[in-house]
């Protein structure tokens, strides 16, 4: 896939959000974009270096749509969420949870978008 190509699947994205923003609120915006866009993002540039060149323009149009108090807020709701999710309960029928391997690696993928979104300044090195 060409830089292009990758570009044009995040500023669709993008734009998504606003539509969906503006029909659903911040919440459901927020966790389209950043809870599942870009974070499969950010999982395709650690592998692909057409992504990777890519992330931080997405990033800095993700820090344009929300404010640093809403980026905050819901990050610390989505990283609730996270944990509220892989802690077993004794009553859960669902046979099928993830592994310990997958929880860390999201959660190091979260931690990832956290430092992006919430950095004081963004470097280009």
């Amino acid at each position: 896939m060409t830089v292009r190509k990758m570009h044009e699947i995040w500023v669709e994205q993008y734009e998504a959000a606003q539509g969906i923003k503006q029909r659903y609120g911040l919440k459901a915006a927020f966790d389209y974009l950043v809870a599942e866009k870009l974070l499969n993002f950010i999982e395709a540039a650690a592998e692909h270096r057409e992504f990777a060149r890519e992330l931080p323009r997405f990033v800095s149009h993700v820090r344009l749509m929300f404010t640093p108090v809403e980026i905050r807020n819901h990050i610390a709701r989505v990283e609730r969420e996270l944990h509220e999710k892989n802690i077993p309960m004794e009553d859960d029928d669902d046979l099928i949870q993830e592994s310990p391997t997958t929880i860390a690696k999201r959660a190091g993928q979260f931690a990832t978008i956290k430092e992006l979104l919430t950095a004081t300044e963004l470097g280009t090195s």
